[in-house]
């Protein structure tokens, strides 16, 4: 009776949760320009049109350039702090990771006022680096984190056997430290990318409309009305993140990827 009551309780969530983005999807297929579910007749025009109309492009292309910088900048700065914590066996790096973590657990708006009023002194709002710099600012915990459990996973007899060899530090690093890492790092980007990609409030303080995103441009959008390109740039949303991760699932190492430790040999 309780394992019953616990697969129907979890397809209760799996359907609500997932309920929403079949609805999306079916709005996001309509014939006519009405956002109606059931959809009324069939058409992929909607999606046609984020690649044809020239507003909508525009902000496609806006999203991906800014996700890629925002995914390298977070990178350039996750990948030597995370090496120099765990070379350096550096106590208090629990207390930096913490701090790293506050952006997210502030309001986002608040983040983002900060930013606005901190890039402003340096020109650097209304383009597309100015919101690649405060999206790898905020999201640069992502991979930190993902790196260090790459770090951490490492062998220090590798380490040591590299020494041994006569390898000096930069040597180690980029013939044994490097490659251990690099799926932790493509982990990190990934995450980084694919938030950059649905971020809004930073997209928009530091846009200042100059600069359009797909979230920014959806906002603007529904002033005007509902369409279902809306929806079908929703969809869109929705494949690439299952793309990305699924990616990353398949070539990586899921679960150590996730923090999990591999069962050690007996």
């Amino acid at each position: 009776m309780i394992r019953i009551s616990r697969i129907i309780f979890c397809w209760l969530v799996i359907i609500t949760m997932s309920a929403p983005l079949f609805i999306v999807a079916g709005v996001s297929v309509n014939q006519r320009k009405l956002m109606f579910f059931p959809p009324r007749g069939l058409s992929l025009r909607w999606y046609e049109e984020v690649f044809t109309k020239a507003p909508w492009f525009e902000a496609l292309t806006a999203s991906l350039s800014i996700a890629v910088m925002a995914g390298i900048i977070a990178l350039s700065v996750a990948l030597p702090t995370a090496y120099c914590l765990w070379q350096h066996k550096v106590r208090y790096a629990k207390v930096l990771y913490s701090i790293g973590l506050l952006p997210f657990a502030l309001p986002p708006v608040i983040t983002a006022l900060g930013m606005l009023m901190w890039w402003a002194q340096f020109g650097a709002t209304g383009n597309y680096w100015g919101i690649a710099l405060g999206h790898g600012v905020f999201l640069v915990t992502l991979p930190m984190v993902m790196i260090s459990l790459g770090l951490e996973s490492i062998d220090q007899e590798l380490l040591e056997a590299a020494r041994t060899m006569g390898a000096n530090n930069t040597t180690t690093f980029r013939t044994v430290v490097l490659p251990m890492v690099a799926p932790y790092m493509v982990a990190g980007f990934a995450f980084a990318f694919v938030l950059s990609m649905n971020e809004f409030i930073i997209s928009f303080f530091l846009g200042q409309f100059a600069v359009q995103t797909l979230p920014v441009k959806i906002f603007s959008s529904l002033r005007s009305g509902y369409t279902p390109t809306i929806a079908s740039v929703s969809v869109m949303f929705i494949l690439l993140a299952v793309i990305v991760f699924g990616l990353v699932a398949r070539f990586g190492d899921l679960p150590r990827l996730l923090g999990a430790w591999a069962a050690k040999d007996r």
